[in-house]
């Protein structure tokens, strides 16, 4: 388990972290979400003790990272993939981290397997792609086992199989009753990753809820409707909110469930070509929660 409580970092007049406080919990993929400069790398490296908080803390399985004996036998962490020798081997590098936590050194290949790098143990990680280099990264995070694991953007680089790897590799992680923080850019991803969600935005906690909530709270479920008798049908639906397609001439209506829709086409003699209930999406609901929060804003 991680546990934030008050954590505030600043750098000089610049305010980083701003009296955040979550928990992230086990037997769950937890998805940290923010805009760009929202304080989440800031937020992960607290976490790792790799930058002293200006005020609060953050435990670990109830202590703080620098009380921990043995570090990666408790928290395993991917926040940079290039942060490897580049003259060395994936197994030297991975031998180098388990000698250093006394860790058997058997489980270096263990871990190269789980990966899928195996075949290139013996290659200097100066010369892996962006890909290769997260799944070495992976791959050092769990080393020791560690009940406690954080990810960042630790599908960069992989392509459409990677992505399905590592994201099954997390649930099952999760599954197995481990604490997953992962914190990603790609929200369609994170949408099918994380059960649950802290989103920040300057700093601040805007939402720690479940994926699902979070979509409901901020989206609005609709219904596309295509007919030959829209007219007929707008007139029946009344005080609903019937909105125009112009792409494809269909009626978008919200506040109406699809089963009444049909209901009423039934009841009338309408006929429908397409009925199609369509719910908000996890971008939808990010964009409308930290529009306040985007440092830099286009316009129309």
């Amino acid at each position: 388990m991680i546990e934030a409580t008050g954590l505030t970092k600043h750098y000089g007049r610049t305010v980083a972290v701003d009296d955040l406080s979550f928990t992230v919990r086990p037997g769950r993929v937890t998805g940290f979400l923010g805009p760009n400069g929202a304080g989440k790398s800031t937020t992960m490296r607290m976490v790792l003790g790799l930058d002293r908080p200006t005020a609060g803390r953050v435990l670990v399985n109830g202590k703080r990272y620098a009380e921990l004996d043995q570090p990666l036998r408790t928290v395993g962490a991917l926040l940079d993939a290039k942060w490897v020798h580049p003259n060395r081997s994936a197994r030297a590098h991975l031998r180098w981290l388990a000698k250093s936590n006394r860790i058997p050194v058997r489980r270096v290949d263990e871990v190269l397997e789980m990966v899928g790098l195996s075949q290139v143990a013996h290659r200097r990680a100066g010369g892996f792609s962006l890909g290769m280099a997260q799944r070495l990264g992976i791959a050092g995070a769990l080393l020791g086992d560690p009940e406690v694991l954080l990810f960042d953007e630790p599908v960069n680089g992989l392509d459409p199989e990677g992505i399905l790897w590592i994201r099954q590799f997390m649930h099952r992680l999760a599954e197995q009753g481990r604490t997953v923080f992962v914190s990603s850019h790609l929200l369609s991803e994170m949408a099918q990753t994380a059960q649950e969600l802290i989103v920040i935005g300057r700093g601040k906690l805007i939402a720690q809820t479940s994926t699902e909530q979070f979509i409901r709270d901020a989206t609005e479920d609709t219904v596309r409707v295509r007919s030959p008798q829209l007219d007929q049908l707008r007139a029946l639906l009344g005080g609903a909110r019937v909105e125009d397609s112009p792409a494809d001439g269909a009626l978008v209506v919200r506040g109406v469930e699809a089963a009444r829709i049909g209901e009423l086409a039934a009841a009338n003699g309408i006929v429908l070509h397409e009925l199609n209930p369509q719910r908000g999406s996890l971008e939808e609901a990010f964009m409308q929660l930290t529009k306040e929060s985007v440092e830099y804003q286009a316009h129309d």
